[in-house]
């Protein structure tokens, strides 16, 4: 759609990267919110989630180079110009939760409270980031003239194909984070234990994504059996790991901490 949002001379503002600069203040925000409403430290859980920014970037970009390797060796600086998209949710949730294991171990601090204080977060800045996706046409959806909702890129910034009516798949991925968000925040004062939010996230982000990614018309790494994406065999993965984490900290029960 609108790739460059403002040029200053040689300058250009991406609307991808204000898109993720706003979906971090937002999520930062929220986390602020629940720290102190759990009476944690805030200001340890600031720190946190830049850590958690920058591990997340260099995580998704290491996983995007692994998949596409034959750009980067052409073009190695190319690894650096993420507004050309080429963030991999998945490579930033691992980059992300191995910086957050670190920090709190440091730190002492509980490990399911805290990713349960991120999870809501996490969701609504992937909300933000897949509209990011939309300006820069970024995955981008299969081919598609039968829907009334199909999307033609006709900017020449744009990474989509153009004037070819295509799956606005970014928009349903936007629209499946946003739903998780809500979930997530209306049901944060009814969890039963510790690590309910969180692994509730990975359950139904891993589900939803496994399921949209039969729309996306961007090249997807590795096929398996012919029939499932990278994406979606780690999605399934996600999300089996999600419910049998769910049964055994289901099961343990510690006292719930008081949410005012």
């Amino acid at each position: 759609m609108y790739p460059v949002l403002f040029k200053f001379g040689k300058i250009s503002i991406y609307t991808y990267g204000v898109l993720i600069a706003l979906g971090f203040l937002a999520g930062v925000f929220l986390v602020r919110k629940e720290a102190k409403r759990l009476e944690e430290n805030p200001d340890k859980m600031m720190d946190l989630c830049f850590y958690l920014l920058i591990a997340a970037i260099i995580g998704s970009r290491l996983f995007y180079v692994a998949t596409t390797p034959e750009m980067f060796l052409s073009d190695p600086l190319e690894f650096f110009r993420i507004w050309n998209g080429g963030l991999v949710f998945y490579g930033g949730f691992l980059g992300a939760l191995a910086a957050a294991v670190v920090y709190l171990r440091f730190h002492r601090m509980n490990l399911w409270k805290t990713t349960d204080i991120l999870a809501p977060s996490a969701a609504l800045g992937q909300f933000f980031g897949r509209l990011g996706c939309f300006f820069a046409g970024c995955c981008y959806g299969k081919s598609c003239s039968s829907l009334p909702w199909a999307m033609t890129f006709t900017h020449p910034g744009s990474l989509a194909p153009l004037h070819v009516p295509l799956h606005p798949s970014q928009l349903y991925h936007a629209a499946g984070n946003l739903i998780i968000f809500l979930l997530l925040w209306r049901h944060r004062h009814r969890k039963s234990f510790d690590g309910q939010l969180f692994w509730a996230y990975v359950l139904m982000y891993g589900i939803t994504r496994g399921f949209l990614e039969i729309f996306r018309g961007d090249y997807r790494g590795t096929i398996f059996f012919d029939v499932l994406s990278i994406s979606q065999v780690i999605g399934g993965l996600m999300a089996l790991a999600a419910v049998i984490a769910l049964f055994l900290l289901g099961k343990k029960k510690p006292p719930a901490h008081p949410t005012p």
